[in-house]
């Protein structure tokens, strides 16, 4: 009986040192203040490329001359602003490459990619 207390009291000598760094999160009180975050947030620029390849920023049809000058100043304005890119399926590759190149020099770089939700007997 007596060398299995002795292992129970190793076991517990054992757990009580290694428990303190099982915590891996170091504790700590943060200090509150008012969140501006969201209402600095801007909102996202809706871009939207049809199947001629036009393209239209928040509905408004725009020539590709005035692209450029829109895209750097919506970038001038907030450069974090994240493109929400609609694309028609028959819009070719190269011209939606053509529009992140676009979007990038003007230096907005958080662009998404609008899908529509395929459903269960689609095939992509």
């Amino acid at each position: 009986m007596t060398p299995l207390i002795d292992v129970m009291l190793v076991l517990l000598v054992i757990f009580m040192v290694t428990a303190p760094f099982l915590v891996g999160a170091v504790k700590v009180t943060l200090p509150r203040a008012a969140s501006q975050a969201d209402a600095l947030a801007a909102a996202p620029l809706v871009v939207v490329i049809d199947k001629t390849g036009q393209v239209f920023i928040q509905d408004r049809p725009l020539a590709a001359a005035q692209l450029s000058a829109e895209l750097a100043r919506v970038a001038a304005a907030a450069p974090d602003t994240e493109i929400q890119l609609r694309a028609d399926t028959a819009v070719p590759y190269g011209r939606v490459a053509q529009f992140m190149a676009l979007a990038q020099a003007a230096g907005l770089a958080r662009i998404g990619f609008v899908t529509e939700a395929a459903t269960s007997h689609q095939r992509p």
